[in-house]
């Protein structure tokens, strides 16, 4: 028995390529907003004083660490 198809060969690896595409564009996106959200987190620890970011246990040079924890040690 023959496969058919309604879609011929060459467009449905333009597709392939167009959804893998898409799927890479869409991690990026996802990225950047993730990224671009947790800026303000880091401002907002960065104008704190050392003796503040101390007693919520940070240290100065950890706060970017900190605020990516989830992502870097999930």
């Amino acid at each position: 028995m023959a496969h058919t198809s309604a879609v011929a060969p060459r467009e449905q690896s333009f597709f392939k390529a167009i959804g893998l595409n898409t799927e890479a564009i869409t991690r990026f996106i996802n990225a950047y907003f993730e990224r671009r959200c947790r800026t303000g987190e880091i401002a907002r620890l960065e104008a704190m004083s050392d003796e503040e970011l101390a007693k919520q246990g940070i240290r100065r040079d950890q706060i970017v660490l900190h605020v990516f924890r989830d992502r870097l040690y999930a």
